[in-house]
């Protein structure tokens, strides 16, 4: 499968690199708005070909897919643009701001026949799948607890007034949206949608939080999140059942898992992962492709819609508004 990369951050560099682990995927071309920066970066990856418009990209002939990893703010824009000229997405997580627009991006997939998955990589992931067949060995699940804090790379800039994207509300950043999406795909996936949602956060002053937490209800389990770009965190996931209880050693990309019983014995559950993380996405990616699907059978459409329509109640309970929420 020919991909074409949109944006050229780090992210986009991670992503490169795990190609090299998928035999049917290759990287082609890459948009940059900047023809010297996409030069650069072309020449840094030994990408073939260089375009400044997603539009000429798309209709080059050179590649069957893209991989967007641009601001969440054109998310909904970059991706519907593609969908309509026939170029199969994976759009970097998470998918947008609203559920009017994910809904509109689900719909252009649908009417066009071209397949959109959003690039969450946990839910692909060997161990993420040990983790649902270990699920009815729990008995019943009471909570489920899921952290992510990383102290961002930009924050001790943004204490000295400088203030880069991601803490701009207009590019549709902050804790919730780079972090917190990733405690909450996992929960909806395995769980579906909570009956109530309580959320708190420490809100920054240009608009966007700093970091949060959610508790949720589905009558009889709980669950709790808590995310953040201002603090690290190095406490481990939870599943907890009646009869034991699995420890998941990254939320966001789980390389581990273990189980502890109600006796208190531990056993490492974990399969091997040999793989980049970004790998793996990549691969569900170029499957549903090569077998015309428009959609992951994982990372489904209906997962999508649901957590962006969670994510918008949250952001409505914390006070962050973004101005495409206009859209």
């Amino acid at each position: 499968m020919k991909i074409g990369v949109i944006g050229t951050n780090w992210i986009t560099d991670s992503l490169i690199e795990a190609s090299k682990d998928v035999e049917n995927v290759s990287i082609e071309a890459v948009c940059s708005r900047s023809q010297e920066k996409g030069k650069a970066f072309a020449a840094k990856h030994g990408i073939n070909h260089v375009f400044t418009s997603v539009e000429e990209m798309c209709t080059s002939g050179k590649i069957e897919g893209v991989y967007i990893a641009t601001p969440n703010a054109v998310h909904h824009e970059q991706t519907i643009q593609c969908l309509e000229a026939g170029i199969a997405v994976l759009c970097e997580k998470p998918l947008t701001a609203t559920y009017t627009m994910a809904e509109k991006m689900v719909q252009t997939s649908r009417k066009n026949g071209v397949l959109l998955m959003e690039a969450m990589k946990s839910t692909v992931m060997p161990n993420f799948e040990r983790i649902q067949e270990l699920l009815p060995s729990l008995g019943p699940v009471r909570q489920y607890s899921a952290h992510y804090g990383q102290y961002s790379s930009r924050y001790d800039k943004f204490k000295e007034g400088i203030i880069e994207n991601a803490f701009k509300p207009e590019y549709a950043n902050g804790s919730l949206m780079d972090l917190g999406v990733y405690t909450l795909y996992p929960l909806v996936a395995l769980f579906g949608m909570p009956e109530e949602v309580k959320a708190i956060s420490t809100n920054l002053h240009t608009g966007v939080d700093g970091q949060g937490m959610v508790l949720l209800s589905y009558g009889e389990m709980d669950a709790v999140i808590t995310f953040s770009k201002i603090t690290n965190s190095y406490l481990p996931s939870e599943i907890a059942g009646e009869k034991a209880a699995l420890h998941i050693s990254q939320i966001s990309s789980p390389d581990s898992v273990k189980r502890i019983t109600k006796g208190g014995g531990q056993e490492d559950v974990s399969v091997a992962q040999t793989k980049a993380p970004m790998a793996y996405e990549l691969e569900e990616f170029a499957r549903a492709f090569e077998n015309g699907q428009i959609e992951s059978t994982v990372n489904t459409h209906e997962l999508s819609l649901n957590v962006v329509a969670l994510m918008q109640t949250i952001r409505q309970q914390l006070g962050i508004v973004y101005p495409i929420d206009q859209k």
